[in-house]
């Protein structure tokens, strides 16, 4: 059957037998079939934890207008591995549960496979497996999963007050992109200046190398992504560490060029751009001042990178420091069931 026969035409096994044919082009690796998956952790040693996390891509809700289904199967695993790596977690397998409409033509079925592998193989993980179902809209459900001693694991709960605030990337690309594809309902074309902006909506990037780093050198005392947006990130630090709070720099450590030229382009608040935006999968730190220097140096021996964007204070509350004067952040980011 070609590429516009629908999924429905071909059927569970012929859906099954494309992933695993393009998992063993792409790898060499088959994938084998079986009631549960398996895992080799024969060469892992004793005390190490598993880490896990699932988050569902929905194509209501998680699926903006010029989106390849290509670029749909691969933001479905890179959105899950964020979580992982923020934690100073390598990734080790990938299964994936897919719902299916069943319209969907074959040639957007076999793209999807294709961004999950490619994601995969990005990062050196194993598509292990997952399964496959009817669904009334695209719902794509991956679980990723790795090994850490705890002592190496980069949690959320244990920031002191004077430590610094670092972020491994610049916020505001995805405000744009987002504001140009959902209410513009333009295209790279269109805005050739905010080429960033948008493939930072379409194709996100992840870095892992700074968390790793900095679990392995246990320089950190919290992280966090930055998915659900900047200020909803900070709020989410705070309830995992009551009585104290943050003061953040409003410059260009924390603000992307692309953001401050928009904003003065289209009158729209930069604060709004860069606080709200949401899914820049950016890894936010804090790290004990004194540590600071070390851990930077470490990094950018590895072509990572860190902005210092702030630091914790006393005060519970959010601070935004813009041209020497001190506001108080309101809003929480993107949230899931809001109007």
């Amino acid at each position: 059957m070609n590429n516009d026969s629908t999924i429905a035409d071909l059927g569970e096994i012929a859906l099954i037998k494309i992933i695993e044919d393009i998992i063993f082009k792409k790898t060499g690796k088959d994938l084998m079939s079986d009631d549960s998956f398996f895992f080799n952790l024969e060469e892992e040693r004793m005390g190490n934890l598993l880490v896990l996390n699932s988050d569902m891509l929905v194509s209501t809700t998680d699926v903006p207008p010029k989106m390849s289904f290509y670029q749909i199967g691969r933001k479905s695993v890179i959105m899950n591995l964020s979580d992982l790596l923020v934690k100073g977690v390598k990734p080790r397998g990938l299964i994936v549960s897919l719902g299916l409409p069943k319209e969907l033509k074959k040639g957007e079925f076999i793209g999807i496979i294709k961004g999950m592998v490619d994601s995969s193989l990005e990062f050196d993980i194993d598509y292990i497996g997952g399964d496959i179902n009817e669904t009334k809209e695209l719902i794509i459900n991956p679980t990723v999963f790795g090994l850490k001693t705890r002592a190496g694991i980069i949690f959320r709960r244990g920031i002191k007050v004077g430590d610094i605030v670092v972020a491994n990337g610049k916020f505001g690309l995805t405000g744009v992109g987002f504001d140009i594809l959902l209410n513009r309902r333009g295209v790279i074309e269109d805005f050739p200046k905010y080429e960033r902006s948008i493939m930072s909506v379409l194709e996100p990037k992840i870095s892992g190398v700074e968390a790793l780093i900095l679990s392995d050198r246990q320089l950190a005392t919290s992280s966090i992504d930055s998915s659900d947006g900047f200020s909803k990130m900070l709020y989410d630090l705070m309830r995992s560490n009551p009585n104290l709070g943050f003061e953040i720099d409003f410059n260009e450590n924390l603000i992307e060029s692309e953001a401050r030229l928009y904003s003065q382009e289209f009158k729209i608040p930069l604060e709004d751009l860069v606080l709200n935006a949401g899914e820049e999968y950016i890894h936010l730190f804090t790290i004990p001042a004194n540590k600071f220097s070390k851990a930077n140096k470490a990094i950018q021996t590895q072509n990572g990178r860190l902005f210092k964007i702030g630091k914790v204070i006393s005060e519970e509350s959010i601070f935004i420091l813009k041209e020497n004067v001190r506001s108080e952040l309101k809003g929480n980011g993107y949230k899931h069931f809001s109007n």
